[in-house]
């Protein structure tokens, strides 16, 4: 059984890129800020600093999970960085981690594609439009993950057929109108 810590989910938008080397080196953007999701949050600059900031201070840093499943760390992040188009990330797949040798072979053959971050909300505001302006989160993790949310939610690692990227948008398109479907039942 995985604990949900009560912490909230956001993907990766569409420019970003995932990117690995050497098989467990991986690399990208994490989260992009002033882009409006469709839960009507928009992450702005700044948001992670104060996190960031507190983490450094006490000695710990951002976890790697797979799949928001707190219970699966498979890497480490080696860097984890706000700069003018959002939070970066840099890190290794742990390749004595039984799982992370399985999503460094997922990662390569395009079957994985996505990050995504698990955070709490410590500031917010809306702004005229009813977007959320997050302002201040607390940044717990950063995930590797199968279905982004949203269908320009994903990553790409090097190489990428667009056709399959296409493909792959419209899936998680579908997996999201059911999702949303769902909840209103």
């Amino acid at each position: 059984m995985t604990m949900d810590w009560g912490l909230e989910r956001k993907f990766c938008q569409m420019e970003a890129t995932l990117s690995v080397t050497d098989g467990m080196q991986v690399e990208g953007y994490a989260s992009l800020f002033g882009d409006r999701d469709r839960g009507g949050d928009v992450v702005q600059p700044g948001a992670y600093a104060g996190s960031l900031a507190r983490l450094s201070a006490e000695g710990r840093q951002v976890k790697m999970l797979w799949q928001h499943d707190p219970a699966q760390p498979i890497g480490v992040w080696d860097e984890v960085r706000e700069d003018a188009k959002g939070l970066y990330v840099k890190g290794r797949l742990l390749d004595s981690v039984e799982k992370a040798r399985e999503a460094a072979a997922l990662i390569a053959a395009k079957a994985i594609d996505g990050l995504s971050i698990g955070y709490r909300t410590v500031k917010a505001m809306k702004n005229d439009k009813g977007a959320r302006l997050l302002q201040e989160l607390e940044l717990w993790e950063v995930s590797l993950v199968t279905f982004p949310m949203l269908p320009s939610a994903r990553v790409m690692a090097k190489g990428d057929d667009p056709q399959l990227e296409q493909a792959l948008r419209e899936l998680a398109a579908g997996f999201e109108a059911a999702r949303q479907e769902m909840a209103q039942q």
